[in-house]
């Protein structure tokens, strides 16, 4: 998922002279075709990830379209506050892309593991957030990303997932129906979305029972239209997110929730993600997610059991 990312960032920076790419002390051979056929626009930082992202609003001042590439808790914990008045307060088109989203960097303990930015991204005015499930996905909403006005952050998985989007339209800003929404519905972002078709299968296959999968790309700002008709429509609803569930993506739901007259109000809702704490555990990304019941088998049960 990153490499197809970036690659997408080169091939925008072919047709555009203003995107440039910056990048935080990445390691050898990102990117080496931006490097050596756009030298001028392919620049690699140390580690100075807020002077970085100063430096990419001063350029966006001069109508460049920079888009900036570092770990994932680094662009949005150490780079708060010039995230927030540098490039939010401004409202300049400069795209954050996190790698490592959620559990990825699970091996290299608490420092690493982003396990809030999607709460932290969240609170600011001005700010696009993109969560996709796989690379088809990335690489079409990446494309797109020139056509908002205001800072993105992207939020980038491990990379390897099954691809899932192909025969969908995909738009920011749009949620899309990954399995038929009925009575019970999983409501996903990010790769949680490959976790939720798992558990749907279980459940059809053990208790032939139909659960839909709609997945929301952009977490800011969520598709209202398709939100409203779930909360409306649906008797049961599990949000699930790679992030802590205080501020996040399934609190986001919850709050759009409490906005809709308490007469179209039908759905149930259970958010599920990470716990709000830094882990004890050190382990892969899997097992971390295992350790934490983020994981296809308990959500069946979880699902299930809301709905006998």
């Amino acid at each position: 998922m990153r490499k197809t990312c970036l690659d997408t960032v080169y091939e925008l920076a072919k047709k555009n002279k203003k995107v440039l790419f910056i990048g935080s002390d990445l390691g050898p051979g990102v990117l080496d075709n931006f490097k050596k056929k756009i030298p001028d626009r392919f620049l690699m930082e140390g580690v100075a990830e807020q002077a970085i992202v100063g430096m990419a609003a001063g350029l966006a001042m001069q109508k460049f379209r920079p888009y900036v590439n570092t770990i994932a808790t680094f662009i949005t914990r150490r780079c708060f506050e010039q995230v927030v008045v540098d490039l939010c307060l401004h409202n300049l088109p400069v795209t954050l892309i996190g790698n490592g989203g959620g559990m990825v960097y699970a091996p290299l303990g608490p420092t690493h593991q982003a396990i809030e930015d999607i709460s932290i991204m969240r609170t600011l005015p001005n700010m696009t957030i993109i969560s996709p499930c796989d690379a088809n996905e990335m690489r079409k909403l990446v494309l797109q990303t020139p056509k908002i006005k205001g800072p993105i952050y992207i939020r980038i998985a491990r990379g390897g997932e099954k691809i899932i989007t192909k025969k969908y339209k995909i738009n920011i800003g749009k949620a899309i129906f990954l399995k038929k929404m009925t009575n019970y519905n999983f409501v996903t972002t990010g790769v949680t979305a490959q976790i939720a078709l798992n558990a749907a299968k279980k459940i059809k296959d053990k208790f032939n029972i139909d659960v839909g999968v709609i997945h929301f790309s952009t977490v800011k700002p969520l598709d209202e239209v398709v939100l409203k008709k779930l909360i409306s429509k649906s008797k049961k609803i599990i949000t699930i997110e790679e992030n802590i569930t205080d501020g996040g993506f399934g609190s986001s739901i919850l709050e759009f929730s409490s906005k809709l007259n308490s007469k179209i109000k039908k759905a149930d809702i259970k958010n599920f993600g990470l716990p709000s704490s830094f882990s004890k555990k050190y382990g892969t990304q899997d097992e971390l997610l295992k350790f934490y019941d983020l994981h296809d088998d308990f959500l069946c049960k979880k699902m299930y059991s809301l709905i006998k």
